[in-house]
C-alpha cells in the first residue's frame, strides 16, 4: 500500500520528467527552425568567438581554456573535411582492394558524405565556444601559462594536421568543398509530351 509521501515523490518525479521533456522539445524546435540558415547560424558562432576572444584579451587570462578550445575546434575542422568511409581504410594490407573514392567518369557516383556533418560541426563550435565563455569566469581555469608558446604549439599542430589533411585529399581525389563542383538545373516538370 503506498502512503502520501511515495505518492508526492511519484508526483514530483512526473512533474521533473514532463519539465525535462518539455524543455527538450523546445530546444530541439529552435535546432529545426536554425537548420536551413546556414549563414545566420555561422555569423551568431564566429560572433560568439570573437566574444570570447575580447572577453580573453580584455581579461588578459583564460589562456589554457583558449588553447582547449581552439584545439577542440581544429578537431572538429577535421572530421568535417574529413569523409565518413575514409578511403585509407584497407582491411586486406593492400590499397588496390581497399575502399576507393571514383575518380573517373564510367565508375558509380558517391556524394562526399562528411564524418561530421555541417549541422553538427556548427552546433559542437558553438556549445563548446559558450561552455569556454562560462569557464572564463571561474578563476580555478586561469592557470598562469606563458601564451606566446601556446599560440606557437597551436600553429605547429594546425600546420602538422592541415598539411596531412590536404595530402590525404590528394591522394584519394576528394574535394570536401561544393563551391567549385558543378551545378544542375532542375528540368522543368511542365515539359509536354507529344
Amino acid at each position: 500500500m503506498m502512503d502520501g509521501s511515495d505518492l508526492s515523490s511519484d508526483t514530483r518525479r512526473g512533474f521533473v520528467s514532463q519539465g525535462w521533456t518539455r524543455i527538450s522539445q523546445i530546444y530541439q524546435g529552435l535546432l529545426d527552425k536554425w537548420t536551413p540558415h546556414s549563414k545566420s547560424r555561422w555569423a551568431v558562432a564566429l560572433l560568439l568567438i570573437l566574444l570570447f576572444v575580447l572577453r580573453v584579451f580584455l581579461k588578459q587570462g583564460w589562456y589554457i581554456v583558449t588553447y582547449a578550445l581552439g584545439i577542440y575546434h581544429l578537431n572538429l575542422f577535421i572530421a568535417f573535411l574529413t569523409p565518413k568511409i575514409d578511403p585509407a581504410m584497407d582491411f586486406d594490407g593492400d590499397d588496390e582492394n581497399g575502399p576507393a573514392l571514383p575518380t573517373r567518369s564510367t565508375e558509380e557516383f558517391r556524394p562526399f558524405i562528411r564524418r561530421l556533418p555541417e549541422f553538427k560541426f556548427w552546433l559542437s563550435v558553438t556549445k563548446s565556444t559558450i561552455f569556454a565563455f562560462f569557464c572564463t569566469f571561474i578563476d580555478a581555469f586561469n592557470i598562469p601559462v606563458f601564451w606566446p608558446i601556446l599560440v606557437m604549439y597551436f600553429i605547429t599542430l594546425f600546420c602538422i594536421t592541415m598539411k596531412r589533411q590536404i595530402k590525404h585529399m590528394m591522394k584519394y581525389r576528394y574535394l570536401p568543398f561544393t563551391h567549385s563542383k558543378p551545378k544542375y538545373k532542375a528540368v522543368d516538370s511542365a515539359v509536354t509530351v507529344n
